[in-house]
């Protein structure tokens, strides 16, 4: 094969975008040879955007159909999972939207399925595609910033307007996408942070749940995580605040990054601050410093995932974002809604049943209002 014959299951807004890339020639080693919506407007919106492709309204008559080598999956959040599995019983590659799942113990069943069927298996981080993010990596994973101390992340500018949550009966629902801010908007953040800075130990979070709109789920939130070599985390998201603020802190022994607007700002320590506090004979002294920065535009980090992808499949290049990390950011969200909801300190990996307990009760009490 030269290309890969793709799937495209739910062409909603985000399978839309992944369909017009495609068409406008961004992955030229991938054909759309059927897409899968049961809103007959949304197939006809796709036939006019890519008139060759096949569409069904039955996603699993897509699957056996015989057209299609890989998947991408578009569709709400309670579903990534279970049309993965569909795809992984027929030997079919998954390429998954964000977030992985809803819950950890239904994402943990998917890699296991993943593994088994032996297919390529990604997940749209596409902000892993930044060059800032990637050199942040690198710095934290190398030493360079020696033992890591501290990471804080003011994520704030994911304004959202109550008109947006009212634009589909699925969203802003317990039932309908499993969560807020935490499952929809920062999944990309909560993957930025473990990928960089590593999984804490344990969390303390605070939701407040439709704080700013008229919403049942969490809308503004605050996560204080520890390490277990004593480092400490510190996230806050909301889409209620505006203007907003991103910017990522990341303090080591060696020194500090900060990233905003586009820049990574690497202060280097010349003398580690460890040594330097038992050894300076100044009790106001700092540790001299030197000062790097690094520039970059962000770039279009879809089609730069589903390349990696359609490589990964045709020549066995490595994933940027493999399919089974996506167990590490929802185990982030699933803590941070156990703590919210017991008022107490969440363990990472986190209670599975006190967490799928406290949500179906929710479903529940939201189903009845």
């Amino acid at each position: 094969m030269d290309k890969i014959r793709l799937g495209i299951i739910g062409v909603g807004n985000m399978g839309t975008g992944h369909l017009k890339n495609i068409s406008d020639g961004l992955c030229p080693r991938i054909e759309v040879t059927a897409v899968s919506d049961p809103v007959l407007e949304k197939l006809k919106r796709a036939k006019d955007i890519y008139p060759s492709v096949e569409c069904f309204d039955d996603t699993v008559k897509m699957l056996d159909s015989g057209l299609i080598d890989a998947a991408l999956i578009a569709v709400p959040h309670y579903d990534h999972p279970t049309l993965a599995m569909e795809c992984f019983k027929r030997k079919i590659h998954v390429m998954t939207e964000k977030p992985a799942g809803v819950y950890t113990r239904q994402v943990r069943e998917m890699n296991d399925a993943a593994a088994e069927a032996g297919v390529v298996f990604a997940i749209m981080f596409n902000q892993r595609s930044n060059p800032i993010f990637a050199k942040a990596r690198e710095i934290v994973k190398s030493g360079q910033l020696g033992e890591p101390k501290r990471l804080v992340w003011i994520i704030t500018n994911w304004y959202r307007t109550q008109s947006y949550y009212d634009s589909g009966s699925w969203r802003a629902t317990w039932n309908g996408e499993g969560g807020g801010v935490l499952l929809n908007q920062a999944p990309h953040n909560l993957d930025l942070w473990q990928w960089i800075f590593g999984m804490p130990k344990r969390i303390r979070a605070f939701c407040s749940f439709g704080k700013y709109h008229h919403v049942s789920i969490e809308d503004d939130v605050t996560i204080y995580g520890e390490y277990e070599n004593g480092a400490t985390a510190t996230f806050i998201t909301t889409t209620g605040e505006a203007p907003g603020t991103n910017r990522l802190e990341i303090s080591g022994d060696k020194g500090k990054l900060v990233l905003e607007n586009g820049k990574l700002k690497w202060t280097k320590l010349k003398v580690p601050e460890r040594e330097f506090c038992f050894t300076s004979k100044t009790g106001f002294a700092c540790p001299e410093t030197e000062y790097e920065e690094f520039t970059a535009p962000e770039p279009d980090g879809h089609p730069i995932l589903l390349n990696n992808f359609a490589d990964a499949i045709l020549d066995g290049k490595p994933l940027l974002a493999p399919g089974y990390e996506g167990l590490n950011s929802l185990s982030i969200s699933n803590a941070a809604y156990v703590s919210a909801w017991t008022d107490d300190w969440a363990s990472i990996p986190v209670s599975e049943d006190v967490f799928e307990m406290h949500l179906k009760y929710l479903c529940e009490i939201e189903k009845k209002e």
